[in-house]
C-alpha cells in the first residue's frame, strides 16, 4: 500500500460528499413553521366523528374498547332522551377516553367501530408533560360542530331517531343477489 492511496481514497470520499451538497435538493423540512403533508393510510390521532346534522356518530356500543389490543379505550354508555339527545340511538357514549400513552395506533378500534364514530385522524402532534395528559376525554376527541345550534345534547321530537346506524342510501346494492362463499 502506497502513500497515496489513502489520500486518493479521501480525496474520492470529499468529491461525493461535495457532490451531495451541491447538486442535490435539501430535503429538511423546517417542522414548527412548514407542516409536512402525511401519507393516505397515516394514522394519527383520534377524532370522534358527527353526523352532518350535528349528532354524534358514537352509540355507546364498546366494540373499539374490546377490539384494542393494548386496553387503552374506555367508554362507558347511557341512555338517550328526547330531553337529552347525544346521538341518533338508544344510547350514547357518556364517557369516551383513550390511554394515548398506551394507544398502539393499529386502527382496531376504527375497524371495529359499526357507525364509523372513531378515526384516526392526520395530526401526529401529540406531546404530554405528565401521564394525567395523555389520557383524552370525549371533549377532546370530538369533532367540532359545523353551526351552534347543532349542538349536543339537544331536544328532539319523540320518536324521531329511531336507528343507530342511518338507513343506506341505495339498498339495493345489498340486493344484487351476489353471494359470499364462506370457507369452512
Amino acid at each position: 500500500m502506497s502513500l497515496l492511496e489513502p489520500i486518493i481514497e479521501l480525496g474520492r470520499g470529499l468529491v461525493i460528499t461535495m457532490k451531495q451538497a451541491l447538486f442535490n435538493p435539501v430535503v429538511t423540512v423546517q417542522y414548527p413553521e412548514v407542516k409536512r403533508e402525511v401519507r393516505p393510510r397515516f394514522r394519527g390521532r383520534h377524532v370522534l366523528k358527527r353526523y352532518e346534522n350535528g349528532l354524534e356518530k358514537c352509540i355507546g356500543c364498546s366494540l373499539c374498547a374490546a377490539a384494542c389490543p393494548s386496553d387503552a379505550i374506555f367508554v362507558e354508555a347511557a341512555e338517550n332522551t328526547d330531553e337529552k339527545r347525544f346521538s341518533p340511538g338508544e344510547r350514547y357514549a357518556s364517557t369516551y377516553e383513550i390511554n394515548m400513552m398506551r394507544c398502539i395506533f393499529c386502527g382496531f378500534c376504527e375497524d371495529a367501530c359499526p357507525t364509523e364514530a372513531i378515526v384516526l385522524g392526520d395530526n401526529y402532534e401529540l406531546s404530554f408533560t405528565n401521564r394525567r395528559d395523555a389520557i383524552y376525554p370525549k371533549e377532546m376527541l370530538l369533532e367540532p360542530v359545523p353551526s351552534a345550534d347543532m349542538t349536543t345534547p339537544r331536544k328532539t321530537e319523540a320518536n324521531v331517531f329511531t336507528r343507530s346506524v342511518p338507513e343506506m342510501k341505495n339498498p339495493k346494492d345489498w340486493e344484487s343477489g351476489d353471494t359470499v362463499k364462506v370457507d369452512t
